[in-house]
């Protein structure tokens, strides 16, 4: 087929094609995100947004973002299947919102955590800040833990052979008998956890969330440990588990 590049454009048709590419894109929109992208009054952006909303091609969920609607999502219809940060983000934001403390995904390669989305709990003045980008050793991580906690231990002690025989091995040395414990602390628990052992005055939480697509991922909290009190590890604790079996029962 041969594309007409000089034909009149409807701007308004064209604008929500925009929108549904954004949203096939990046998972979810705000309203503000689309009002930037299309260069419009956030009032137009939100029109548009309730229009694709209306005819079912579109859906407003978690703090009020738009993403794709059952139109879109109906059998037959090809799209491609999101990265694992954009699949995460809602169940991210959901955590975030019931534990109101930082939130990070993560995933496992090799013995090392990579942070690769994050949401900072910027209203308090003590606070744990974003750590997106930042790798970290899995051993003393409350993510690391937890996913390979979800490993045999052949492959764990595999994963580290390889780590320590490599020129960019750890710079110290690990003590298996405690890594070995805190694993069989965590699947007994279900869930990691990290008392200033990644970093001085932070305690943090994590729940594996299995392989998705290839990655072994982790949803994790992290909060000052100044302010860690008796009844927020089991707090902390549930709300990870609920999330993670949410995005499960969501990937069926």
């Amino acid at each position: 087929m041969i594309r007409n590049n000089n034909a009149p454009r409807v701007e308004s048709v064209h604008r929500a094609l925009v929108l549904l590419k954004l949203m096939a894109q990046e998972g979810s929109l705000s309203v503000t995100e689309a009002a930037k992208a299309l260069d419009v009054d956030p009032s137009t952006a939100q029109r548009l947004l309730a229009t694709l909303a209306g005819d079912g091609f579109a859906e407003q969920g978690e703090q009020r973002r738009y993403g794709p609607g059952p139109e879109l999502l109906r059998p037959g219809v090809t799209r491609a299947v999101p990265p694992l940060r954009v699949r995460a983000r809602p169940h991210l934001e959901r955590l975030f919102e019931r534990v109101g403390e930082t939130a990070h995904l993560a995933t496992l390669v090799g013995t090392k955590v990579h942070h690769i989305d994050g949401i900072e709990a910027a209203t308090h003045a003590l606070r744990f800040g974003l750590r997106v980008g930042v790798i970290l050793p899995a051993h003393v991580t409350s993510s690391g833990k937890a996913m390979l906690a979800d490993l045999p231990l052949h492959e764990v002690d595999a994963r580290y052979r390889i780590a320590l025989s490599g020129s960019n091995g750890p710079a110290a040395e690990i003590d298996f008998d405690k890594l070995y414990r805190d694993l069989d602390e965590t699947r007994r628990h279900r869930v990691g956890m990290n008392f200033q052992e990644s970093e001085e005055g932070v305690a943090a939480f994590a729940v594996s969330l299995g392989v998705i697509d290839g990655e072994h991922a982790a949803f994790s909290i992290a909060m000052p440990i100044a302010r860690f009190g008796s009844g927020d590890a089991k707090r902390i604790s549930d709300h990870l588990i609920l999330t993670a079996a949410e995005l499960k029962e969501s990937q069926l």
